[in-house]
């Protein structure tokens, strides 16, 4: 793609103009500029040069008074269903640009074109001319209808300093084209703080409404989905009443955060082998330090990575059988940008009979990409609303146990298993009477919501590495009495001493293990 949009044009532009802006950044052309009432177009000699021009120009030089706009230029026969999408973060997961994509439609194809450039573009086609007339960049009806965030990073004060400032900024640009009514002051929060600041039956958020002279809204929770856990609050009122309700409604949610971050902390023991930051519970950040966000950017927060190097784990996810086209995507698209996103490798076993009603996701990675893996598939069977609205999604996860370490999981009369169901509220059985594989593991079947899941897996696979760690040990004891009885030259009992040493280290700690009924 060559040839080259330019808008934002004033009328008074002429293609000398356009030309003396390509000639002083060292820009080469082809044929001579097109003009048209605000906007026009040009050839670049190839696509490395048309993207030179759309990162110098776009937004960085005013012609006229106005700083003009260069994107690719899309035929019509192609627009009505075809867009790109140019200035991806080089840190955003395809998982969450497929998700962003999906909200308009169904998504044919979704191609990188190449670039010299750190961040990255797309040619997205959509299904329908409706859907990408949704998004279509070329359609004046929808110019400047999206609202764009503004990320302040400071100390609270500085943030509220900053948020009047640019308000200010912001209500003389309305008023100099004629809108006269005051803009309002939209926050974006996670979630997990907005029930606090709303408080019981809502006290809190009509305080700060009584304090401030303000309306407060929050947006309503069906709008969140896996990859948006935030709330917009919308603040009404004048730049200084607006400025009051940004400082009460930030000190709420650096509190409520605060607290959450200490309860983690605390708490941190639960989840072994798992990033914390992948509990979505904290926006992702550079920094250690909370900087909450005002004008619509989320915190600067960060929960402390607990996390040493994990080993793999293999858990097999049973998703319904219905379901296994939305998982996998036209074409596999949507699974492989899963399995990017997460880390993991992903795969769908085949039925086991023609008519079943479930199949088996397998999913093999470390315990963050079984997070994020296990994750989006819970949230993409909600999405796709194979369950209900107000259904939750509970699914069965299998992992394999050595059999030595299963009497370990059930606990002595089945206590560690019930200790496990109470604390996680997730329902934890090893069938009774398996017959180990061919890598001596039998299976433990962990059925419940997300959250509820992945924390009976983490608890499982921490008494695991204790029984490993134990093993481990009895194994070096008797190694050692073993070298030490050969050592000494000892036949007799002390060799039959060292051999039952290490026959108790092959058999496990607690010996055979009682099997839980199903």
């Amino acid at each position: 793609m060559n040839k080259l949009y330019i808008g934002n044009l004033s009328d008074s532009v002429s293609p000398v103009d356009l030309e003396s802006v390509f000639n002083d950044s060292k820009i080469p052309y082809t044929g001579s500029f097109l003009v048209k009432a605000g906007y026009a177009f040009v050839d670049c000699p190839d696509e490395n040069w048309a993207m030179k021009a759309i990162e110098t120009l776009s937004g960085k030089v005013e012609v006229h008074g106005k700083l003009i706009e260069v994107e690719h230029s899309v035929p019509k026969r192609q627009r009505s269903r075809k867009i790109q999408i140019r200035n991806i973060p080089p840190h955003l997961q395809w998982e969450v640009l497929d998700s962003v994509l999906a909200q308009y439609g169904l998504v044919e194809s979704c191609e990188q074109v190449n670039t010299d450039t750190e961040t990255a573009v797309v040619n997205v086609t959509y299904s329908t001319k409706e859907q990408a007339k949704l998004i279509d960049i070329h359609r004046k009806e929808n110019a400047g209808a999206s609202e764009k965030p503004i990320t302040i990073h400071a100390s609270p004060e500085g943030c509220s300093t900053a948020c009047k400032i640019i308000m200010e900024i912001m209500q003389k640009e309305a008023q100099d084209m004629k809108f006269n009514e005051d803009l309002p002051l939209k926050i974006l929060a996670h979630n997990n703080f907005v029930g606090r600041l709303i408080g019981k039956e809502g006290r809190n958020l009509k305080k700060i409404e009584q304090d401030t002279d303000t309306k407060i809204t929050i947006s309503p929770l069906q709008e969140l989905t896996l990859y948006n856990p935030e709330r917009t609050i919308t603040v009404k009122g004048s730049i200084e009443t607006c400025g009051k309700a940004e400082e009460e409604i930030m000190k709420k949610i650096r509190e409520s955060y605060e607290s959450d971050l200490s309860a983690m902390n605390l708490q941190a023991h639960l989840l072994p082998g798992l990033n914390l930051n992948a509990l979505g519970l904290f926006p992702a950040s550079t920094t250690g330090i909370p900087s909450p966000s005002t004008l619509g950017v989320p915190s600067a927060a960060t929960a402390t990575n607990y996390l040493q190097q994990a080993e793999m784990e293999t858990v097999h996810l049973f998703i319904p059988a219905m379901s296994v086209g939305a998982i996998i995507g036209k074409m596999g698209q949507h699974i492989k940008q899963l399995s990017r996103f997460a880390g993991a490798s992903i795969k769908i076993a085949p039925p086991e009979t023609p008519e079943a009603k479930e199949r088996m996701v397998i999913i093999t990675g470390p315990p963050e990409a079984q997070f994020k893996a296990q994750g989006r598939i819970y949230g993409k069977l909600k999405e796709e609303n194979f369950f209900g609205p107000k259904e939750e999604v509970k699914l069965e996860a299998h992992i394999k146990v050595p059999s030595y370490a299963a009497g370990r999981v059930i606990g002595k009369g089945g206590k560690t298993v019930n200790e496990l169901q109470n604390l996680t509220s997730a329902e934890v059985v090893v069938p009774r009477d398996q017959i180990p594989d061919e890598n001596d593991e039998v299976i433990v079947k962990i059925t419940g919501h997300f959250y509820a899941c992945q924390l009976a897996q983490r608890k499982i696979q921490e008494i695991l590495a204790q029984v490993k760690r134990q093993q481990q040990m009895l194994q070096k004891n008797a190694n050692a009495a073993a070298a030490a009885a050969a050592a000494s030259g000892a036949t007799g009992n002390g060799g039959a001493s060292a051999s039952a040493a290490a026959a108790a280290a092959a058999s496990g700690p607690n010996g055979q293990p009682q099997l839980r009924r199903k």
